[in-house]
């Protein structure tokens, strides 16, 4: 099937330590693994993401290059870049995604300082 899904616009942060092509693996997965694309869902091509968010092209294959790798897109040649008919993200994946991600936020707020009381409360109140 071969669909656009308007849940593929990029957004990138140049200040925040994390290279863009590593940026743009995460919301591809973080966008499957939550559902808001789906196996046949269409991405940008590489020279027009590349000019939306104004970066190298090669960024962008480096990034396409490893999702890949990892069956999350397949690339049809002449025909575009889906997500994978099957992606190997699935439950699991999932959770062990959110696990990860809690894990090095609880580090990161230990690391400055913030109570398990605190952060239940801040968690609370959110």
């Amino acid at each position: 099937m071969n669909r656009t899904h308007r849940s593929a616009a990029f957004t990138l942060d140049a200040s925040g330590g994390v290279p863009l092509y590593r940026q743009i693996i995460q919301q591809v997965e973080y966008a499957v693994l939550s559902g808001r694309m789906r196996p046949g869902d269409r991405l940008p091509t590489i020279r027009s993401l590349a000019v939306a968010l104004r970066i190298n092209p090669n960024t962008i294959a480096k990034s396409y290059g490893e999702l890949e790798i990892r069956g999350i897109i397949v690339t049809r040649v002449g025909k575009g870049t889906y997500i994978s008919d099957a992606p190997p993200h699935q439950e699991d994946s999932r959770k062990l995604k959110i696990r990860e991600v809690l894990g090095r936020f609880i580090h990161e707020m230990e690391i400055l300082g913030v109570t398990k009381r605190e952060l239940a409360d801040m968690v609370r109140n959110w």
